[in-house]
């Protein structure tokens, strides 16, 4: 990639976008397209074919997505599997079409069998079942990288995909009801700190096992695999180690300075029992990641403090 590179970022606002954003330009590469939603609805097929008609990028970032925690995916499971089909079928289709060099697709862990073998292999996709509180949303993902797959086999499309673990940091989204767990335990221990509550419950047992890779590590990842990488096969991007999530409920709490009591309440779903990925493929290109998670999560509480805290920014999903 030359620095002089027309790059366009697909949800450059939202949690990864916004890092692959301060990742391209702490490498120079300063010919970024970063139009708002509302300049550009991925969702309408003329209006994306006319933007890439128009601007021609050089590379394409899509990391545009409608996300959220498990409660949102089950709530709105219809507005989960409309929203990422329409967006990712026409950033992949009008970047085909203006024979961009090269796009990269942000896939999701979830696309892996509930019950798939520890730590997960890329090769496990479509090997069982999914989780069905998020199937939806990992329905439409498995699309994309069908797409990608299927545009390289008979256009010789130079499309890759990476399958990212759980991701956190600045620029999260943090509403109680759509959020991840950790965003959603930080703004959670937060203000039951700012009340003095002596309790909070966390849903589930604590018993699941997640891992959780810091946003800035995955934009390391992802800018280092559109240079060097282009294969049909996914990548998985992890860090290869995970907590459960009362390890990670005790460290939030921690790093909030919550004195109060941490209960589960074992009645609400717990989700996939574990999710690790298998990074050997990624390991094996040279990537490893910098972030430790309790420095990850110092930051990410720092920023939630000075941005949606103190001047009351709701950071967004796409």
């Amino acid at each position: 990639m030359k620095q002089t590179a027309k790059i366009y970022v697909a949800g450059h606002r939202g949690l990864v976008g916004s890092a692959l954003v301060r990742r391209l330009q702490a490498s120079g590469f300063s010919n970024l397209l970063l139009p708002t939603r509302r300049e550009l609805d991925l969702t309408r097929q003329q209006a994306v074919e006319d933007f890439f008609e128009r601007e021609r990028p050089d590379y394409v970032f899509l990391a545009a997505a409608k996300v959220g925690g498990i409660r949102a995916n089950s709530v709105f499971a219809g507005d989960f599997i409309r929203d990422n089909l329409l967006i990712q079928t026409n950033v992949i289709e009008s970047a085909r079409r203006a024979g961009v060099s090269k796009l990269l697709f942000l896939g999701s862990s979830c696309i892996y069998p509930k019950f798939a073998s520890q730590p997960i292999r890329e090769s496990e996709l479509m090997t069982g079942p999914l989780e069905p509180t998020n199937s939806a949303y990992a329905v439409a993902k498995i699309a994309g990288i069908e797409m990608v797959q299927a545009y390289r086999r008979q256009f010789d499309f130079p499309g890759i995909c990476l399958m990212p673990t759980n991701l956190y940091g600045p620029g999260d989204n943090f509403d109680l009801e759509n959020a991840h767990v950790a965003p959603a335990l930080m703004r959670r221990f937060h203000e039951a700190k700012l009340s003095e509550a002596p309790e909070v419950t966390v849903w589930g047992s604590g018993r699941p096992r997640r891992e959780f890779l810091h946003c800035d590590d995955l934009a390391d990842a992802a800018l280092l695999l559109m240079q060097e990488y282009d294969e049909a096969e996914i990548v998985n991007v992890g860090c290869g180690e995970d907590v459960s999530i009362a390890e990670l409920a005790e460290t939030i709490r921690d790093v909030v300075g919550y004195p109060g009591r941490l209960t589960f309440d074992a009645s609400k779903p717990d989700g996939t029992p574990r999710k690790l990925l298998d990074v050997s493929r990624l390991f094996a290109i040279g990537w490893r990641p910098k972030i430790a998670l309790r420095d990850g999560l110092e930051q990410a509480y720092q920023w939630y403090v000075e941005n949606v805290e103190t001047k009351g920014v709701r950071a967004t999903v796409s």
